[in-house]
C-alpha cells in the first residue's frame, strides 16, 4: 500500500494523548492491512533507568539524564529500522514527546538515510480540565508511579510538564516547518491543521484522526436473534427470525431498558433478521447495507456439509485461508473489512451505539476493537443471544463486557476484561490458582461459590476471545 516505509512521529507535551493516538492509529492501520508497530520511548527509558524518582530527570539542564534520553531515542530508532527493513513492517509509530527541533532533526536525518517517509502528528492541548483528566485517568497508574498517592502523582507530573514547556518548540506551518508533512490535532479534535500530505496512506491517517474522539461512550455489538436458517445450519440468505429469535428480541429490549443507556443509537443491516430484532426494541434504528452478512455467492443458503459435498475444491480453499478466500460470485473477509471502514469511522465519531449485525460482520468489527490479526479474525466467537459491550479506557485500550441474554429472564451474568490483557497462558494460570484455592478453603462453601463463578467467567472469556481454528 506504500511505496516506501513511513515513520509516524508523535509530538506534544506529556498528558496530551499521544499514546492514545498511537495505539488507536496502529490498531486501525493493522486492521486495514498495513503492518504497523508502536515504539514507545517511555518503555526504552524505563529499561535504561530502572527506578523513576522525580521530575528532575526531565529537566533540560540535567545533562546526564539528557544523554540517557537521547541514547534511548537512538536505540528505539534502530529498532524502527529493524522492523521496517527486516520484519516486513510498513509503518512505525514513534511515540515520544519529540518537542524540540533538535530531536525532530535527528529523526528526519535517520529517515533520510533509510529512505523512509516521515509524517508528524502533533497533539496540542491547553485546556486544563482535559490535561488534569488525562493525568488522573492515565498517569496515576503509570509504571513511573508505583505505590504513589494521587496527589503526589499529580504534583510531580505537572512539574514534569513544566520541564518540557521550557524547551517546547511546536511545529511552525508558516515558516520553519512549512515543507514537512503533518497534522496538528488541537484540543482533542476541536480543530485540525493539515500540511503537505504526501500520499494515500498519509491521507488515510488524516481521515482517521479527524474522526476519533475521546468522550466516554460504549459500543454494543450483537448478532440478530436466531433465524430459520440458523436452525437449518444454512449460511447467508434473508430468512426471518425463529420463535427463539423473537424471544431474544424481547429480552434484548428488557436488557436495554434496564441499562438506561443515554442517547443510544441502533444500527442494523438491511436483512430481515436484524430488522426484526431491532423492531422489537421500540426505538428508532438506522439500516446500513454494508452491515449485511458476507455474500456467500454460489454457496448462499447451503449448509457447510452441502458445500463440502457439492464444491469440495472451494471448501478446501476456504479452509486453507479463510480470511482471503472469496466465495465464487461472493465476498471474502478481506472484502468485508474494506467495506466496513465507514462503519468504523462512524462508530469512532458517535456516542453510545448498538450494532445488530451478523457473525462475519461482527467478527470484522471485533477484530478492529480487539486488535486481532487477519489470521485470527475469521475465528473470533460471536455467539447468538449475547451482547458484547466495548468501552474505550486509558491508552486506547478496550474494556470488554460479555452479557449473556436469557430468553425468559433478563441475563445470566456479565464479565469484564481489558482487551490488552486477554491471553491464554494468563487465564490458565489464574484458573490453576483459583482451583487450588477451592481445595484450600475446604468446607467454606460461601467463599468457594464465588471462586466457582470466577472460574466459570474465565472459561467464557477463553472461549470468546482466544481464537480457535475449528469453528465456521
Amino acid at each position: 500500500m506504500t511505496n516506501s516505509p513511513t515513520v509516524i512521529v508523535l509530538i506534544g507535551l506529556p498528558a496530551r494523548g499521544k499514546t492514545y493516538i498511537s495505539k488507536k492509529l496502529t490498531r486501525y492501520l493493522n486492521w486495514i492491512g498495513v503492518p504497523t508497530k508502536v515504539f514507545n520511548l517511555g518503555v526504552y527509558r524505563r529499561e535504561a533507568v530502572q527506578s523513576y524518582k522525580s521530575y528532575d530527570f526531565f529537566r533540560h539542564d540535567n545533562k546526564e539524564a539528557m544523554k540517557i534520553r537521547k541514547q534511548c531515542a537512538i536505540v528505539a530508532l534502530q529498532d524502527v529500522k529493524s522492523y521496517l527493513n527486516e520484519e516486513g513492517g510498513q509503518i512505525a509509530v514513534f511515540d515520544a514527546t519529540n518537542t524540540t527541533r533538535e530531536r525532530r532533526s535527528l529523526i528526519l536525518s535517520f529517515a533520510k538515510e533509510n529512505a523512509y517517509k516521515v509524517f508528524f502528528v502533533e497533539s496540542f492541548c491547553d485546556d486544563p480540565e482535559v490535561i488534569a483528566a488525562n493525568i488522573l485517568d492515565v498517569k496515576v497508574s503509570s509504571p513511573d508511579y508505583p505505590e504513589r498517592d494521587r496527589d503526589s502523582v499529580m504534583e510531580d507530573f505537572l512539574k514534569r510538564i513544566e520541564c518540557y514547556k521550557i524547551t517546547y518548540q511546536p511545529l511552525d506551518p508558516d515558516d520553519h516547518d512549512k515543507d514537512l508533512s503533518f497534522i496538528q490535532v488541537i484540543n482533542v479534535g476541536q480543530r485540525f491543521l493539515v500540511n503537505h500530505v504526501q500520499d494515500y496512506i498519509q491521507s488515510k491517517i488524516v481521515y482517521y484522526l479527524m474522526n476519533i474522539h475521546v468522550q466516554k461512550h460504549s459500543i454494543y455489538l450483537c448478532r440478530h436473534g436466531e433465524s430459520q436458517h440458523n436452525i437449518q445450519a444454512c449460511i447467508g440468505g434473508d430468512s426471518e427470525l425463529s420463535s427463539r429469535g423473537k424471544q431474544f428480541s424481547k429480552a434484548l429490549r428488557g436488557f436495554l431498558e434496564n441499562q438506561k443507556i443515554p442517547d443510544l443509537k441502533v444500527w442494523t443491516s438491511q436483512l430481515r433478521r436484524t430488522i426484526q430484532t431491532a423492531e422489537e426494541l421500540g426505538v428508532p434504528y438506522e439500516q446500513w447495507k454494508i452491515l449485511n452478512e458476507i455474500d456467500a455467492g454460489i454457496c448462499e443458503e447451503m449448509t457447510y456439509e452441502k458445500i463440502k459435498e457439492t464444491y469440495p475444491d472451494e471448501y478446501s480453499l476456504r479452509d486453507q485461508d479463510k480470511y482471503h478466500y472469496r466465495y465464487p460470485g461472493g465476498e471474502s473477509y478481506q472484502d468485508l473489512v474494506q467495506g466496513l471502514e465507514p462503519v468504523i469511522m462512524e462508530l469512532e465519531r458517535q456516542g453510545n451505539v448498538l450494532v445488530i449485525c451478523h457473525q462475519a460482520v461482527m467478527r470484522c468489527l471485533l477484530a478492529y476493537f480487539l486488535d486481532k490479526s487477519a489470521d485470527d479474525l475469521p475465528y473470533l466467537k460471536c455467539p447468538l443471544h449475547a451482547v458484547l459491550k466495548l468501552t474505550p479506557v486509558a491508552y486506547g485500550i478496550i474494556k470488554i463486557t460479555f452479557i449473556k441474554i436469557m430468553l425468559k429472564n433478563l441475563y445470566v451474568f456479565t464479565f469484564s476484561h481489558l482487551a490488552d490483557a486477554i491471553n491464554q497462558s494468563d487465564l490458565q494460570m489464574r484458573m490453576c490458582i483459583y482451583i487450588l484455592l477451592i481445595f484450600l478453603l475446604g468446607k467454606k462453601k460461601k467463599k468457594k461459590k464465588y471462586i466457582y463463578i470466577y472460574i466459570y467467567n474465565m472459561c467464557i472469556c477463553m472461549y470468546l476471545f482466544i481464537p480457535s481454528r475449528n469453528i465456521y
